[in-house]
């Protein structure tokens, strides 16, 4: 870990400028108590770092939980193991299409039962009054998966057992009620953001105080947003165990981990009740069990938390981007993708639509992990040998 000024701690060892002068602005805000740690994994976000944990007082930043509330991973380890599976795993990833649909614009056709039961309980508990169309896409988009980074993926432990992992969030639906809260923050919070350096995206820092009513409606929000993206993941999870299983004529799941790495809440450092917001990054307590995916292909992990006071018990979400999705089309290539897919099931076909997430866009997550052995230790190592994606 090093210490870079008194409110703001890095555990990056690869960190850009400009991503280190964005925390650093950020660890200025008034409303920050104590200092802003840094993930191994830290890059440049909008308004605030990804990979970054922010401690506050009396107030929430919406843009530092960001737009896509409650986002995370869940992993499931079944009892199949390397013995129990085919030599080419290219069904499961063609399967996926039609159990999990992925991608920007695709959804189920109808609001399974499941989802329509899950809406019906929780009716009422947002802070923002949904319409009718919001109401009907999210029942239809529970259970479906998002584009970008989200992923399903086949993976094998050290020990050979399968293990099934994804990532994704709240879809439109924590994307539309965050955007509404941001918007609230810019319009409400009276901070004059010309003080940090005049930097153009500074007024995305805005926040909410605690005690009114803005605030209370982006708690309650934000809480369902969270709420939706861990029953979508745990929909998912469940629709690809069915296919999976079924696949091989038998299996059954042994342990599920389904953790957020978007998300704030009230905790105690220090003896001071703070928000503590995670940008990309997760809680490691000392009891909680965490995943964090490497690159696309690549290794992942379960960790237990060490719950280290100076990281507020957190560590790194996964590896982090080393280029912009811009730069990594316009630097590397299909070809090189491919070769560095080669050995896993994958879509193959859509290369060209992929290349924004090639493995070299991302920090090596053996750098991420070494950096960050402070704050967890390795459960399980797990190795890809599949790996389905959104395309659009």
């Amino acid at each position: 870990m090093r210490k870079i000024t008194d409110r703001l701690y890095s555990w990056a060892s690869e960190l850009e400028d400009v991503t280190l002068e964005q925390a650093e602005v950020l660890s200025r805000l008034p409303i920050v108590e104590g200092h802003v740690a840094l993930m191994p994994d830290a890059h440049l976000g909008i308004g605030s770092t990804v990979g970054s944990v922010i401690p506050t007082k009396g107030a929430v930043i919406p843009a530092a939980v960001g737009v896509d509330i409650g986002c995370g991973m869940i992993a499931a380890r079944t009892d199949r193991t390397a013995d129990h599976l085919p030599d080419s795993l290219d069904p499961f990833v063609q399967a996926m299409e039609d159990v999990v649909p992925a991608g920007l614009g695709r959804w189920h056709a109808h609001a399974s039962e499941e989802a329509r039961a899950w809406w019906a309980a929780r009716r009422g508990t947002t802070g923002t009054e949904l319409t009718p169309k919001q109401e009907q896409r999210l029942m239809v988009q529970l259970g479906t998966m998002g584009g970008g980074n989200h992923f399903f993926e086949v993976a094998l432990d050290e020990a050979g057992r399968a293990w099934i992992l994804m990532h994704s969030g709240s879809r439109g639906v924590g994307n539309q009620l965050a955007n509404v809260h941001m918007e609230v923050a810019k319009a409400t919070c009276d901070f004059d953001f010309a003080g940090l350096r005049g930097r153009k995206g500074d007024a995305d820092l805005a926040w909410l105080r605690e005690g009114t009513p803005e605030f209370e409606r982006y708690i309650r929000d934000m809480l369902f947003a969270q709420a939706y993206a861990a029953k979508n993941r745990s929909m998912m999870m469940d629709a690809a165990l069915r296919w999976f299983f079924g696949w091989l004529g038998a299996g059954a799941e042994s342990a599920r981990i389904n953790c957020h790495h978007n998300f704030t809440q009230r905790e105690e450092h220090d003896g001071v009740e703070v928000w503590v917001t995670r940008k990309g990054a997760i809680r490691a307590g000392t009891e909680d069990l965490g995943l964090i995916p490497g690159a696309m292909g690549g290794k992942s992990y379960v960790i237990r938390g060490r719950g280290e006071p100076a990281s507020y018990g957190s560590c790194a979400h996964g590896a982090g981007r080393r280029l912009s999705r811009r730069r990594a089309r316009e630097t590397l290539s299909v070809e090189s993708l491919v070769s560095a897919m080669e050995g896993r099931a994958w879509q193959r076909t859509f290369g060209d639509r992929l290349l924004d997430e090639h493995p070299d866009a991302y920090k090596p997550i053996d750098v991420v992990m070494a950096d960050q052995a402070d704050l967890v230790e390795v459960v399980h190592e797990l190795r890809a040998i599949a790996n389905y994606k959104g395309t659009s």
